[in-house]
């Protein structure tokens, strides 16, 4: 095989060089074509409303963990202002004003407005003759709780409920002044 000297050396690196370039050129190109296709153009203009995709990824945004029936999509959030080709500025609710406030158009989907999203709550009537009545039924335990400078004794009570039965440790003392005939 013949040694290749100075310019022709140079030369051969140079054309295969090139025809490194080309190639991958024409398979840019051809990747490029394939995410085209499916690309759609987003854009959106201020005052319009739009869904916030959630992250569940941590490092962009964690809202919550993601599972089956977690939303996809929270919202509808007004936008402010358009930043740059690719960029819009929300106004977003004070449960997230700890988040930056403006998002790439990846991570929004255009809201219709439709009125059967609109869920209206029912009114909510708060009537103070209304009570939870909850009773003690007898003592079931003592113990006596020792704090730095005295003993408090502590007793078990046995609650009744319209729905539960449960048992707290509560002071001795309040319940001999609240309820004196647990202890007759």
């Amino acid at each position: 095989m013949a040694k290749l000297e100075g310019t022709e050396l140079v030369e051969i690196t140079k054309s295969r060089v090139k025809l490194i370039r080309e190639r991958l050129k024409a398979a840019q190109d051809r990747q490029k074509s394939y995410a085209d296709k499916r690309r759609r153009t987003l854009e959106f203009k201020v005052e319009d409303e739009v869904f916030l995709k959630v992250s569940p990824w941590k490092g962009i945004i964690r809202f919550q963990t993601r599972g089956k029936l977690n939303p996809r999509y929270i919202g509808p959030f007004r936008i402010i202002e358009r930043i740059g080709a690719v960029a819009y500025r929300l106004q977003l609710t004070s449960e997230l004003e700890k988040i930056h406030n403006v998002f790439h158009v990846s991570m929004l989907k255009k809201y219709v407005h439709d009125p059967s999203h609109v869920l209206e709550k029912p009114p909510v009537e708060v009537r103070e003759d209304l009570n939870y009545a909850v009773q003690p039924i007898k003592v079931t335990d003592r113990k006596v709780k020792k704090l730095r400078s005295k003993e408090v004794p502590m007793v078990k009570v046995l609650w009744k409920s319209d729905r539960v039965k449960e048992e707290t440790w509560e002071t001795e003392a309040l319940m001999r002044k609240q309820y004196a005939s647990l202890f007759e």
